[in-house]
């Protein structure tokens, strides 16, 4: 009942939004005499925060559309090349001049933890320049029709090893946050299989590798709570008139409620710094908030059996580093990893996973020759850092781009197409 309350609170909400609305617009008129005032600019800041602390927020769209490649700006088309229920796979294909070397092909698995894949604009767009980028784009839980079927975590990473088979030979993956551990697994499983398929390297970004070593506010609560307790309290069913109507969710709403309190403070502090720079007429500072807050408060839901296996799995078993992690029956045994490259980055104050889960990775892969891994820990970044920012494009950037071209296989050029005589 607490998901279809919710929507009833949202949808009676409504019509204050849209007065909030009509207030925001009468009071920045520059007509309106009070517009170019302390208060009547106090007026439409108080509407537009009401506003926008009360809406639903669309999923945002990618909006890259050209990158800089061998220093000269060039159009970029997304296209989706594979779909399925729960996901589809874009790809970012950069108009490039005929007969030149192809740039390696880089799979970007994208957490489903709550936010669209979106949340790596930043990551695709410093990636660009020197890659061939593709991302998975996973589906909102609650606009999948039930009759499509369920998705866990064993179907994950299914859909992981079917987009590398979907990609061919030659493919780089880097999987941030939570894709850490089914990419891990999916590539484990493929070596065993002796699978053509498998990545040439894999990169694994600020994910929960073995959530024991410096456990953060997000593993104990795990840990303290227990399987029941999510069950019982986070699982919700999708209501009417959702196409997803009926489906058992962790609804996207809980999951930013707990994002929030986190660090509420830091979010109180800054919408009380959005509604200065309104009064301030500080247009920059403002547009700033809007484009940070567009993103982050956008949320989706994740299907219950996922969520639910995910923390079993992840952050109460610890199934993988413990060697007791299986897909489908089988079990995932990283030490049948001996082909690929591996590459691990964390952030020195990462408060979602902590020193140290990720860089366990090494410790399980322990046939990936040494010189054909790397771990590096980037200075003064949280969690959002690590893939995100100034510091990413300046240091981790560059490292990623070096660890893909001295790993990779060179990609010869396309062959030129001749035209035909008349």
């Amino acid at each position: 009942m607490f998901y279809q309350l919710y929507e009833l609170n949202h949808a009676a909400m409504q019509p204050l939004r849209a007065y909030a609305d009509v207030v925001k617009l009468l009071y920045s008129n520059p007509l309106n005499p009070a517009s170019h005032t302390a208060f009547g600019r106090s007026i439409a800041a108080t509407a537009e925060l009401f506003e926008r602390t009360t809406r639903r927020y669309a999923k945002p769209d990618f909006g890259l559309k050209e990158t800089t490649v061998d220093w000269k700006k060039v159009p970029v088309t997304e296209k989706i090349v594979w779909s399925r229920p729960f996901c589809r796979l874009i790809h970012f294909e950069r108009d490039l001049p005929a007969g030149r070397r192809r740039d390696p092909k880089l799979l970007i698995v994208a957490p489903m933890s709550g936010h669209y894949a979106t949340l790596l604009r930043g990551t695709v767009e410093a990636m660009l320049p020197h890659a061939d980028v593709y991302i998975t784009d996973w589906a909102d839980a609650r606009m999948v029709a039930v009759g499509e079927g369920r998705f866990d975590l064993d179907d994950y990473i299914d859909y992981v090893i079917d987009m590398f088979h979907e990609l061919g030979p030659d493919t780089h993956v880097m999987g941030v946050c939570q894709p850490s551990v089914p990419v891990l697994a999916a590539v484990a499983l493929m070596e065993a299989r002796k699978d053509r398929f498998v990545p040439a390297t894999m990169t694994l970004m600020g994910g929960p590798v073995d959530t024991r070593r410096n456990p953060t506010a997000v593993n104990i609560l795990a840990k303290q709570k227990g399987m029941a307790w999510f069950r019982d309290n986070v699982i919700m069913q999708v209501p009417w008139p959702e196409p997803g109507f009926g489906r058992d969710v962790y609804p996207g709403f809980l999951q930013l409620s707990g994002f929030m309190g986190m660090n509420l403070d830091r979010h109180i502090t800054a919408h009380k710094d959005f509604f200065l720079h309104l009064v301030k007429n500080d247009g920059d500072g403002a547009e700033k908030h809007r484009d940070f807050y567009d993103e982050y408060l956008a949320v989706m839901d994740l299907t219950a059996e996922f969520y639910l296996q995910t923390v079993d799995t992840v952050f109460i078993r610890h199934a993988l580093p413990k060697g007791e992690m299986t897909h489908r029956g089988t079990p995932v045994d990283p030490k049948a990893i001996r082909n690929v490259a591996l590459l691990t980055i964390e952030g020195e104050n990462d408060d979602i996973s902590g020193l140290g889960q990720t860089q366990a990775a090494h410790d399980l892969c322990i046939n990936i020759p040494d010189d054909m891994r790397v771990h590096y820990m980037q200075p003064a970044v949280g969690h959002y850092g690590v893939f995100n920012g100034s510091r990413f494009r300046a240091d981790i950037v560059p490292r990623i781009v070096d660890f893909i071209s001295s790993y990779g296989r060179k990609q010869p050029a396309p062959a030129q197409k001749t035209r035909k005589s008349a």
